[in-house]
Formats: structure tokens, C-alpha cells, sequence
């Protein structure tokens, strides 16, 4: 019977084995190897790259597939289009201004015209020079902000498609109709009749001067309808609110403080008629909205009989520079002058040692 038992006991042990290893409860004493396992396993992490390389990888390397197409395409060469046609649209008002000031009636002639706001307020003289810095220091901040743009190339070639058709316009309305000067204190300069050289030189001191009364260049009359000074004060501020955060709402305010007060200064100093003023903002406005409106909706960009917009004459113009922009330009600033090589090397030194001990460690394990 003992014999018999004992059998029966060796036959029966590796079927209760079998079972505790097919999911039975087991005994806490038990040194299995799968116990070694788990016990060993925060040690691996713990010693982080002495065991982990080995059953964890530091990375696996995953093939995306590149969308060939670039939403946002420099295309240097059409902003350098942009840069000429507005370059060409100001020397013709610099030209236009030579010649309509030979017909600018005299003011002992032609007094010049009632306006309501110089009615209620007096003139200051030195409100012009004041106007003039404001615009000063939107345009230099602008460029400051331009330079810093990941995506200078597209609004570069907005901002002076922009200006360009602004001083067209300016270039028609000057010379359609020559108002009279707006007060007696103009001292305009001494009318050419006919010599080309002669205009030819005030040209040029315009052009050299930004036709800026500061630099000695605003000497001549006639330009008043619409106001040249409004257009650069409200364009600026536009494109620096447009191309920044919203949560620079501080940085906004400066400039819109300046904006307002270039503008209130250019009617304090009696430079111009308050409706050169009220219809230079009106135009800048209107175009900048909406060439910017067409910009970002994909269906103002198809010419069809339900986008009235597409009906503008600079349609073509603005289909070639913003066919290929393919949505909203993010607010995204980078460095204008790209780093050495060296500073990517040695800013990627100190991930390569780590790997490189992770390795040398694997291999001597």
C-alpha cells in the first residue's frame, strides 16, 4: 500500500504543477523564474539605460509620408513684383504733385475752403511735425515686426500691393480735381512753367526727402485730396494688429494711440481738409479688409456671379499673388539671420552623449 501511494503521489505532482502554472493561485515562496522577472523589472528602469535598451528601444523610427505641397510658398519673386509696382506708383504720385502744383490756383485768388473743424479749432504749428514722427515710429515698427515674420515674403508682397493701388488712387484723385489751399500759412514753392529740368529736381528731392515736411521736402501744393500722411499712419497700424497676437492688446493700443493722434495732428496743423482725412481712412480701411477678407476664404478666391468681390479690377492681380497661399497666415515670429551650423551641433550635444553611453553600456552588458 505504501508503495502504492507513493506512485500515486508522483503521478499527480506534475499534473498539480501544470495547473498552478495554467492560472491557479501560487505559493509566495515560489523562486520561478517569471517571479525573477517582475521582481527584477524597476530595477531595469531604476538603472535606466544598463538593462532597458535591451527589451525597450529608445525610439522608434516612423515613416511620414511629406505632403509635397507648401501652404505657405515664399515666392520671393512675386514680392519683388509688389515691391516694384508700388515703388512705381509713388514716384508717379511724386510726379503727379510737380504737376498739379503749376494749377494750383493762388490763395489770394482762391481763399481756401470752408471747413468745419478749422471753424472750431485753431491751427498749431507744430502739430505737422508731430504727425510726421508718429508715422516715423509706426513705420519703424513695422519693419521691426517684418523683419521678425516667419512669413515676411506674403505680407511683404500684401503691403505693397496695398500701398501701391493707395497711391494710385491718390495719383487719379490729385490731379482730377485741384482744391485751394487749406489755409494762408502755406508757403508753397515757386510755380516752373514748363521747365522740365527744374521739375525734375523737385522730383527728386520728394523721392529723397519721403516728401516729408521734417526733411525740407514738403514745398510743394496740391496733393490734398486724398491725405498721403492718413494713408501710411492707418495702413501701418493696420498690418502691425493684423500680423501680431491678440494678447499683445498693450502693444496694440500704442499704436493705435499713435495712429489717432498722427491724424488728429495732420487737421490740428491745418494741412489738410477734413475730408482728405475722412476719405484717406475710408479707402485704406476698405481695401485692406478687403483684400484680406479674399486672402482667407478659399471661396473669395473663385470668380463666380455670387462673389461680387471677384469683380474688382485688381481681381487678376490679387489671384496671382494669393493663388497659392493656402490659408490664414499664423502669427509666427522666427530669427531673421539663421543660426551658424555649429550652434544646431552644439545644441544637440548633450542628447548625442546620452545616447552614445547608452549604447557603449548596451554593448558592454
Amino acid at each position: 500500500m505504501d508503495g502504492i501511494l507513493t506512485a500515486q503521489i508522483e503521478e499527480t505532482s506534475p499534473d498539480h504543477q501544470h495547473k498552478t502554472q495554467n492560472g491557479f493561485p501560487r505559493s509566495v515562496s515560489s523562486n520561478s523564474e517569471d517571479e525573477k522577472i517582475v521582481i527584477n523589472k524597476p530595477k531595469s528602469i531604476a538603472n535606466g539605460l544598463h538593462k532597458g535598451p535591451k527589451h525597450y528601444p529608445d525610439y522608434i523610427q516612423i515613416n511620414v509620408p511629406v505632403d509635397s505641397r507648401n501652404t505657405f510658398p515664399s515666392e520671393w519673386w512675386k514680392t519683388g513684383i509688389a515691391f516694384v509696382y508700388a515703388l512705381f506708383n509713388m514716384i508717379l504720385t511724386t510726379v503727379m504733385i510737380t504737376v498739379v502744383h503749376e494749377r494750383v490756383p493762388p490763395k489770394e485768388v482762391s481763399p481756401p475752403l470752408p471747413d468745419k473743424f478749422f471753424d472750431y479749432v485753431s491751427r498749431v504749428p507744430w502739430a505737422f511735425s508731430v504727425s510726421e514722427i508718429s508715422g516715423m515710429i509706426l513705420v519703424g515698427l513695422w519693419t521691426i515686426q517684418w523683419l521678425f515674420f516667419r512669413y515676411k515674403s506674403i505680407v511683404s508682397r500684401r503691403f505693397f500691393f496695398i500701398l501701391g493701388t493707395l497711391y494710385f488712387y491718390r495719383c487719379i484723385t490729385i490731379y482730377v480735381t485741384t482744391l485751394p489751399v487749406p489755409g494762408v500759412h502755406f508757403q508753397c514753392a515757386p510755380k516752373l512753367h514748363g521747365d522740365s529740368q527744374a521739375q525734375l529736381q523737385r522730383i527728386l528731392r520728394l523721392l529723397s526727402g519721403g516728401g516729408l515736411s521734417i526733411t525740407g521736402s514738403h514745398i510743394l501744393c496740391g496733393d490734398f485730396l486724398y491725405s498721403g500722411h492718413t494713408v501710411i499712419l492707418t495702413l501701418t497700424y493696420l498690418f502691425i494688429k493684423e500680423y501680431t497676437p491678440r494678447r499683445l492688446w498693450w502693444y496694440h493700443l500704442i499704436c493705435w494711440l499713435l495712429s489717432a493722434a498722427g491724424v488728429i495732428c495732420i487737421l490740428l496743423a491745418h494741412e489738410h481738409y477734413t475730408v482728405d482725412v475722412i476719405i484717406a481712412y475710408y479707402i485704406t480701411t476698405r481695401l485692406f479688409w478687403c483684400y484680406h477678407a479674399m486672402a482667407n476664404e478659399k471661396c473669395l478666391k473663385i470668380s463666380s456671379q455670387t462673389n461680387f468681390l471677384s469683380r474688382t479690377w485688381w481681381f487678376p492681380v490679387f489671384l496671382f499673388f494669393e493663388r497659392n497661399v493656402q490659408a490664414c497666415i499664423p502669427c509666427s515670429f522666427s530669427w531673421p539671420i539663421s543660426w551658424p551650423p555649429g550652434c544646431f551641433k552644439a545644441s544637440c550635444k548633450t542628447y548625442s552623449r546620452v545616447q552614445k553611453t547608452g549604447e557603449d553600456v548596451e554593448k558592454a552588458t
